[in-house]
């Protein structure tokens, strides 16, 4: 079975091409596959459905960010085709990020909180597609940790012109408690799934969120970090996510 490739499989190649030394993650002794990772016998590639959205991604990732098996991000590509990718550099911005940016076909939208925004920047709570003039939305997200994504705001002027879309607090605490989430911390991909939400795409958002649930479980499953008796079937959130995918492409038609 051929695994078709996306932007950031190709990110990961050039990133690790940069690298004089092996990048060593955590459970660095862990067969992975080359693609997804995750360890090879919980391997997520071979699951891989994509799906139409009206939205597109761009995510700007932090130094050796794409090398973690532990990133999300990924799986916003694993999704949706028309997902970027870029590493970020303080004193030299890639061209090609600069250029989609400015491209007359996308509507690029930051996602990032309020609190930081600069007198540059215009903020949103929602999004209005009949303000697009049919473009796309690009949302922005900045992968990393916390303190690196604020840093990657506060170094890059080229991103405090774009408008930012900050949810409100309502909003979110309506996603969380949905989750069942405990703490207010959300992936990258989590962070896309509330974008596409947002939008309107909500089978798509959950699509994605199921995709998570998969991830997750795969990577608990590689670092066999639960007694076997606690363990959720792996395929119970496979069968999980083939329902919300096949859900969303009812709904794209």
């Amino acid at each position: 079975m051929t695994i078709l490739k996306h932007r950031i499989h190709s990110l990961y190649d050039y990133r690790k091409s940069l690298s004089s030394t092996e990048f060593n993650a955590r459970g660095k002794n862990i067969s992975r596959c080359k693609l997804c990772l995750q360890a090879r016998i919980w391997c997520l590639c071979p699951h891989r459905r994509q799906l139409n959205s009206d939205a597109a991604f761009a995510l700007v990732m932090y130094d050796d960010e794409v090398l973690k098996p532990s990133n999300t991000g990924r799986l916003i590509a694993d999704l949706f085709p028309d997902t970027h990718a870029f590493l970020w550099s303080r004193t030299e911005p890639n061209p090609k990020l600069l250029a989609l940016l400015t491209n007359d076909q996308y509507q690029p939208i930051l996602i990032f909180p309020e609190e930081y925004a600069t007198e540059k920047t215009s903020v949103i709570n929602s999004i209005n597609t009949k303000d697009f003039s049919n473009k796309k939305p690009l949302f922005i997200l900045l992968d990393g940790c916390w303190r690196e994504a604020v840093k990657m705001f506060r170094k890059s002027p080229y991103l405090q012109n774009i408008p930012m879309l900050s949810f409100s607090p309502d909003f979110l605490a309506n996603y969380m408690i949905r989750k069942g989430v405990r703490d207010f911390q959300l992936g990258t991909a989590e962070v896309a799934a509330l974008a596409l939400e947002s939008f309107g795409e909500t089978h798509n958002a959950i699509a994605l969120q199921k995709w998570c649930d998969v991830f997750k479980e795969s990577v608990l499953l590689g670092r066999n970090k639960r007694p076997a008796k606690e363990l959720k079937p792996f395929t119970e959130y496979l069968d999980r996510f083939n329902e919300a995918h096949q859900q969303a492409i009812l709904e794209g038609m």
